[in-house]
């Protein structure tokens, strides 16, 4: 499958919190960061994703906002 998102970061998955309708997925990079992602249920449950289950973590954003205080 081809994508046009370019950032794409591989990983393992560390948890998975699910209610009725969304799941918290915490993919941990091979330098030791997190990324946390909130996905769908179904998502999840059609993924069959688990702790320890090799993932990648594609982002793909159309902006980016920075703040300074």
């Amino acid at each position: 499958m081809g994508l046009s998102a370019r950032n794409d970061l591989s990983g393992t998955v560390v948890s998975v919190r699910k209610d009725e309708v969304m799941a918290e997925v915490v993919v941990e990079l091979g330098d030791g960061q997190r990324v946390t992602s909130t996905i769908t249920r179904a998502s999840a449950d059609r993924l069959e994703l688990a702790e320890g289950d090799d993932v990648s973590a594609v982002i793909k954003a159309s902006e980016v906002m920075i703040n300074k205080d």
